[in-house]
């Protein structure tokens, strides 16, 4: 809705139903704003939220209703709220 050209999905990756990317986010004294990149083959679950500025690696996974906050390296699969390397 706000800023979708900041979001790169890679080949053959899967967002789950539900799940929200956000590349903005607004705060009381703050605005931040951020490239989301989703690598090739990633996976992220259902209800699962990612925050701007995140990188989620090739080949990585991202466990329904997580958070994530930091980078996910790639063929890591994280859990969590926030979500967490497994």
């Amino acid at each position: 809705m706000f800023w979708p050209n900041l979001i790169t999905v890679g080949a053959d990756a899967i967002v789950g139903y539900d799940a929200t990317i956000l590349c903005h986010e607004f705060l009381q004294d703050e605005y931040r704003l951020g490239e989301v990149v989703v690598g090739e083959r990633a996976m992220i679950g259902a209800g699962a939220i990612v925050l701007p500025g995140v990188e989620i690696g090739a080949d990585a996974r991202v466990a329904a209703n997580s958070l994530v906050a930091e980078d996910v390296p790639s063929g890591a699969t994280v859990a969590g709220v926030p979500a967490t390397e497994q």
